[in-house]
């Protein structure tokens, strides 16, 4: 009988090595669908989300592109144009989605990660058999966060606010992997995750890795 395509959701907050936890899957043999790298995509190649973009920010255009730079500070802190921003791209990055897993369906693949950040915060849990939440201690996520160019503690702290709280996500989550402490722990505990989804009896509910 064929096996079904299972779906694993792979979330984390800021800074809690969601990025290097997707690279992991990959190299584990996993196909893995990015939704950042899809918004990355859309903003620079497709002339539709570009026009459309454009349409609701005039400003952000720059001799034809998008300026992501200035998008995000016209964004950022101001709810109602975050809210318009996301009308536009959050279906065109469910129809990549949705293409992705169709794809790995038609190649009878086993098993596949649809990597979204804000995946609780938009109700995405509900298209994914089980959900896996990275997670490391507070002051290692502030001190990842913190080094990135143009990021201050009150940037981080509004961000951190439109996130659903870690704690939270643990709670909710089917599995939890640890990023705050060397490597060779969170390999060995995404390999743990996808041995499991890809047992047949996954169905059931699995405890925390």
């Amino acid at each position: 009988m064929r096996r079904r395509l299972r779906i694993l959701a792979l979330t984390g907050s800021i800074g809690m090595g969601k990025s290097t936890a997707a690279q992991a899957l990959r190299r584990l043999g996993v196909r893995v669908h990015d939704a950042d790298a899809e918004v990355h995509r859309l903003l620079a190649e497709d002339p539709e989300t570009i026009a459309a973009v454009a349409a609701a920010f005039p400003e952000v255009l720059d001799a034809g592109r998008i300026d992501r730079a200035v998008l995000g500070r016209r964004v950022f802190g101001d709810p109602a144009a975050l809210q318009r921003l996301e009308a536009i791209l959050h279906p065109r990055v469910r129809a990549a989605e949705t293409r992705f897993v169709q794809r790995a369906r038609a190649a009878r693949a086993p098993l596949v990660v649809l990597d979204i950040p804000l995946l609780y915060e938009t109700g995405g849990e509900r298209r994914c058999d089980r959900v896996v939440v990275v997670s490391a201690p507070g002051f290692v996520q502030a001190a990842r966060v913190l080094h990135r160019p143009g990021m201050t503690p009150a940037r981080l702290a509004a961000i951190l606010v439109r996130q659903v709280p870690d704690a939270s996500k643990r709670r909710r989550a089917d599995f939890v992997v640890p990023t705050g402490l060397d490597r060779g722990t969170s390999w060995r505990a995404l390999a743990r995750v996808k041995r499991l989804m890809q047992r047949r009896d996954s169905c059931a509910r699995i405890g925390h890795a």
